[in-house]
């Protein structure tokens, strides 16, 4: 079921709207170019970005818009869609570097590529095809994203305007993206680590950059800090739940194996905390085993329990929750718009999926 805050001013449907009616046309063109060899490219995009989703940042974007007094516009819509396409080519890398089975109760990318090669009988290696083409489809998203931006109709000036903040925003999320693989990699499990992947890789494009990107589309750069004083704290709450979700979720709910975060080694703070607690004895043994059973997965979930790790992570998520709406009660926003963010901030802490 949809949150009623995500709903309001019809702005789920109306940038679902926009981004149906940019890929169609983007479809259009890689049917002039090749429609046989390229219609998998389109089916696969249109079924990640139109398939599923909470439309959070483009929610965040808006709202950050109408909060520094801007009016409604549907320019404004398709300029906040574009960040789906910016999630889009986030989730599809990160699903390759994390070798991810699912995505949203579907075959990840990668996953959907290496079955095409299959079912086609082609030369090489299924999985090396795969790889290949979700590495293609997650840049040309990027790519896309930007053309969405500037097709959005939103005038010059503005854009100019706004531009910085979209592209910091870009560089941010791909940092963090790089900053995870890297902490993998070297082991590290320190919370402080953790926090900083957090922060770049999701806390800062999900939440605060979008809101000072819609102050910016509103010429509201006044209310820049302010934005950032809510929507990190609140970005950092919302990854954090992520990682609970990623251990104890449904996968009905989630779309992803029960697990699935353990599997992929990810250190995030809920596992620091856990290690912080007990030592990194049990974590050595089973973290990032992709072959991790359902006992490997309920023994890892009870040692997250019994260290306190997870009891921690819920009253940083509280604490980090609180700290954001004090930032809110103060910025000097419409009524309405703080109306909205404090329930976003209630759909992207509290939610099931």
């Amino acid at each position: 079921m949809t949150h009623p805050f995500l709903d309001r001013a019809g702005l789920r449907e109306r940038v679902q709207e926009a981004l149906a009616g940019f890929l169609r046309r983007r479809r259009d063109r890689l049917d002039e170019i090749e429609a046989d060899a390229l219609a998998p490219v389109a089916g696969a995009i249109d079924a990640l970005v139109l398939g599923g989703g909470k439309r959070l940042r483009p929610a965040f974007a808006y709202w950050g818009y109408r909060g520094a007094g801007g009016e409604d516009r549907d320019e404004i819509v398709a300029a906040a869609a574009s960040l789906e396409l910016v999630q889009a080519s986030a989730l599809i890398h990160d699903d390759v570097m994390d070798g991810s089975e699912t995505r949203r109760g579907e075959p990840a990318v990668h996953r959907r590529f290496a079955r095409l090669h299959a079912a086609g009988g082609w030369r090489g290696d299924g999985d090396w095809f795969g790889t290949s083409a979700a590495i293609l489809l997650g840049d040309l998203c990027l790519v896309w994203s930007d053309e969405m931006l500037h097709a959005s109709g939103v005038d010059p000036a503005t854009l100019a305007r706004a531009r910085p903040v979209f592209d910091q925003m870009r560089t941010e999320v791909t940092i963090g993206q790089y900053l995870d693989v890297q902490t993998q990699a070297t082991g590290d499990t320190s919370t402080a680590r953790a926090s900083l992947v957090a922060r770049y890789k999701s806390a800062k494009y999900t939440i605060e950059q979008p809101l000072v990107f819609g102050a910016a589309l509103a010429d509201g750069g006044r209310l820049a800090k302010a934005y950032s004083a809510f929507g990190l704290p609140l970005g950092e709450a919302f990854q954090l739940r992520d990682d609970v979700l990623g251990v104890f979720g449904d996968p009905a709910v989630t779309g992803k194996p029960a697990g699935d975060d353990l599997r992929e080694g990810k250190r995030t703070y809920l596992v620091a905390a856990a290690i912080e607690g007990v030592g990194p004895a049990v974590f050595e043994d089973h973290l990032g085993d992709p072959c991790l059973d359902e006992r490997g997965v309920a023994l890892l979930r009870k040692t997250i329990v019994e260290s306190g790790a997870l009891r921690r992570t819920e009253e940083r998520i509280e604490q980090l929750t609180a700290t954001a709406l004090e930032a809110l009660a103060e910025a000097e926003i419409t009524d309405e718009a703080r109306e909205v963010l404090t329930g976003l901030a209630g759909a992207a802490t509290q939610r099931a999926v």
